[in-house]
């Protein structure tokens, strides 16, 4: 009897350290949403790249300062385009939640897991792109920083 309760113990902490770490995870993302179904032109304290111009193709651009990234939520239209902007000093690797799978948006064929992965580092300045077929709720995160993550809303 020693041993089932061991057992069961053991189970009903890992059942709570997962709720837990759920909880959190899901306390950390609530931020507010930007809807980007329909372009346009920026605030003027906004600071948006020169050589960007967004399109209903290329409906939004999300911005990682090495914290973060900003905004956390967007909402966009099924078949538009999020450029991930690295305007940090370390490389940046956004992919589809969870880590370390990047398993959550549903098409595979990306080098981990789904094909929301950059597969590799982003240097300082540089952006990468990804076009969203798939309506749904997607969270992300950064692979090198796990801690950073956010949400792209497809409708």
């Amino acid at each position: 009897m020693k041993g089932a309760a061991k057992i069961l113990l053991i189970f009903i902490v890992v059942v709570v350290v997962v709720l837990v770490g759920y909880a959190l995870f899901q306390s950390r993302t609530e931020a507010p949403t930007v809807n980007y179904g329909t372009p346009t032109a920026p605030e003027a304290n906004t600071p948006t790249p020169q050589s960007q111009t967004l399109t209903p193709e290329t409906a939004a651009t999300v911005y990682y300062n090495g914290q973060g990234f900003s905004p956390q939520t967007v909402t966009i239209k099924k078949g538009y385009t999020v450029n991930f902007v690295n305007q940090s000093s370390k490389d940046m690797w956004p992919a589809s939640a969870m880590h370390p799978t990047h398993a959550v948006y549903p098409t595979t064929g990306g080098c981990i897991g789904s094909t929301f992965d950059a597969c590799a580092g982003i240097k300082p300045g540089a952006s990468w792109s990804f076009k969203f077929d798939i309506k749904g709720s997607w969270k992300y995160h950064d692979h090198l920083n796990t801690t950073a993550f956010g949400t792209i809303v497809v409708e």
